[in-house]
């Protein structure tokens, strides 16, 4: 029996991104771990890892990827470089009909690549195997932490980016001390439990709703915030339930605005569907008792819930204005506007750290299923096109991918 040949890709999106899905640790663990594999890294110049690093490892650094089966990587591949016939993990954001995308999707299917994605990678009840949310809400709290050092004028932090590791960032979070101000979080999952880890690093006080909307405080303090405070059902006096809330987001209604009042900065972590209500609308960011001044938001719902979210901003541009009296852009840091901090790829300014967490999961959760027949199906899930054809799952593309919608 041959063994499959596993190619660890360079990554080829613009703007580039540092990140792999397997370091040159856990490159050479998985040697060990599945023995009918071997495993290629393709030489990268950009990638967090240096090629030197593998190659100390033991594992073999080619330009070349062909001979391999199996080809890991994290973001869109650049439709010129694909190799027909092989079978390719990415990101590859074409699930969700995203237009710009159409081209690649037509690619794999032209080139019979079997495409499995990331995103779709679940186990038998539907979880997620492998993401970077964590660490999107590592560095988007610190991102926001950086926005009010600039706009109060009282600190300033290096980029997460310019830092070797989580380590170093967290060591910059030791030049300051927050005034007293009051930050609100929302969300309860991976997202938010990484902004949080940033948060905690300034030991700051936590408070619960309850006190963080009455109270006033002589020190900084922090509120976490989940649907059950930031919704209500539209029959008033109806019990919250968080699985009716996922399954009816239409039938609630937003009780987020008492916040905009007490929050000085908003750090935005939770999942929202289209379907729920909104945070805030235009005329609540125009009230005068209106007190956010810095929004990091983190999940980025493009014209979503947070009206100031009016684009993605950029790892080299990270903050722009939001006017709420003109509804538009405007500077960053002027006294009548909103700070916004909205990095759509916040994982890529810690690649070291973000590569780690999510090959750990790639290594124990997804490659097992090559090598035992996928027996929970977890492949079959994540594939979007095979033989090419979109499979059963994906079937509802074909529109998408013929040009018709």
């Amino acid at each position: 029996m041959n063994r499959l040949k596993i190619g660890v890709l360079q990554e080829t999106k613009t703007p580039p991104d540092k990140r792999v899905v397997l370091s040159p640790e856990l490159a050479q663990a998985c040697t060990n771990r599945f023995p009918d594999a071997e495993f290629l890294v393709q030489s990268s110049k950009i990638r967090c890892f240096r090629d030197d690093e593998y190659q100390e490892q033991g594992l073999p650094v080619v330009k070349d990827l062909s001979s391999c089966d199996v080809l890991l990587g994290i973001k869109e591949v650049a439709i010129e470089t694909l190799i027909s016939n092989k079978t390719y993990f990415f990101f590859s954001h074409t699930a969700k009909k995203q237009p710009y995308n159409r081209p690649l999707l037509q690619a794999c299917l032209a080139k019979n690549i079997r495409l499995i994605d990331h995103e779709y990678l679940t186990n038998p009840p539907g979880n997620r195997l492998v993401a970077f949310g964590y660490w999107a809400g590592v560095v988007g709290a610190y991102n926001g932490l950086i926005a009010l050092g600039r706009r109060t004028g009282l600190f300033r932090l290096k980029r997460a980016h310019e830092c070797f590791d989580l380590e170093e960032m967290l060591d910059e979070l030791k030049k300051i001390k927050l005034p007293p101000i009051k930050i609100v979080l929302t969300g309860e999952g991976r997202v938010a439990s990484g902004a949080m880890k940033v948060l905690n690093a300034l030991n700051l006080k936590k408070v619960d709703a309850s006190s963080f909307l009455k109270d006033s405080f002589q020190e900084a303090v922090v509120c976490q915030i989940g649907p059950k405070d930031y919704v209500q059902h539209n029959e008033s006096g109806s019990d919250f339930e968080l699985n009716h809330f996922f399954a009816h987001p239409g039938e609630y209604l937003s009780a987020f605005k008492p916040y905009t009042k007490q929050a000085d900065m908003y750090v935005a972590c939770h999942f929202w569907d289209p379907k729920s209500p909104v945070f805030m609308a235009k005329a609540d960011m125009k009230e005068s008792d209106f007190k956010i001044r810095v929004i990091a938001d983190v999940s980025c719902d493009i014209a979503g819930p947070i009206p100031s979210t009016l684009r993605p901003s950029t790892i080299n541009e990270p903050f722009y204005g939001y006017n709420p009296y003109y509804e538009a852009e405007d500077e960053p840091w002027k006294s009548t506007n909103i700070s916004v901090m909205a990095i759509d790829n916040l994982p890529a300014e810690l690649p070291r750290d973000a590569s780690g967490d999510f090959g750990k999961a790639f290594m124990e959760s997804v490659l097992p299923a090559l090598f035992d027949q996928d027996k929970d199906r977890i492949l079959e899930r994540a594939t979007i096109c095979q033989n090419g054809q979109l499979t059963s799952h994906y079937a509802y593309l074909q529109d998408f991918v013929d040009g018709k919608e």
